[in-house]
């Protein structure tokens, strides 16, 4: 049974609808890695009201990002080694509707701040774009961070297939990614995870009555970012301490 199966007999809510209702752009992310089987069994445990996003008729639709760094990879180094803030820059594509945005993630501390505009170029590069490189320094600068954005570069690709969940009451959502597969720019590297999923609460400050479920049935947050846990699997000579545990019992 795939996430997209577990989750087949749950009401539906546009993507429109969804950011309408919980577009949390500023909210506290918790991550947890699951196995397939956990997955589901939380999956069909869902409170009643629970809601999955329908895509273009897709419930687990094809997402492609492209994730762009300097060539000292800083924004990589920031999160390996916890600084207090953080930030991430990608192009992503909907690929079911064909759409895309330029989007910034900033972090400070716990708090996680999501800016995005959409994106006529795909999954180009900003670096060659005016109003790209503005959009991203605009972005940065308000959250304190100073980077030359001209600097930047692709340095991974990611896809994978989501199911989005909008939890009853509106006031939170998770995402759940499958068949995650991380590749060099230039495709000559990549690595897949068949086995695992992961599976992401976005609320408030409280946590969510989907994050308490999982606490019940024994799983915990664990620190994740996909870019920097792709990356250091596809480069393994980069500082990769925090995520050690996670990458050994994968690699396990």
């Amino acid at each position: 049974m795939s996430a997209a199966d577990a989750v087949a007999g749950l009401a539906t809510v546009t993507l429109d609808e969804l950011n309408e209702t919980a577009s949390l752009q500023t909210r506290v992310d918790r991550k947890y890695v699951l196995t397939v089987a956990d997955a589901e069994a939380i999956l069909v445990g869902l409170p009643a009201g629970t809601r999955v996003v329908d895509v273009a008729g897709e419930l687990s639709p094809l997402y492609r990002s492209t994730y762009l760094d300097t060539p000292g990879l800083d924004a990589y180094l920031t999160s390996a080694h916890r600084r207090r803030l953080r930030w991430k820059v990608r192009t992503r594509t909907y690929v079911a509707s064909n759409t895309s945005f330029l989007e910034v993630k900033t972090r400070r501390r716990t708090q996680t701040v999501k800016q995005r505009t959409p994106w006529a170029g795909g999954s180009a590069s900003v670096v060659g774009y005016t109003e790209g490189r503005g959009y991203v320094a605009s972005q940065l600068r308000g959250a304190g961070i100073h980077v030359d954005v001209s600097s930047l570069v692709p340095t991974l690709r990611t896809r994978y297939r989501r199911v989005t969940l909008l939890m009853p009451g509106g006031d939170a959502r998770a995402t759940v990614d499958s068949g995650l597969t991380w590749t060099t720019p230039t495709d000559d590297q990549a690595q897949t995870w068949t086995g695992h999923v992961v599976l992401e609460t976005k609320s408030g400050a409280a946590p969510s009555a989907l994050d308490r479920l999982l606490w019940q049935a024994g799983h915990r947050p664990q620190p994740l970012s996909k870019y920097a846990v792709g990356l250091a699997q596809l480069q393994p000579d980069l500082p990769r301490n925090r995520w050690h545990r996670l990458l050994a019992a994968h690699a396990a």
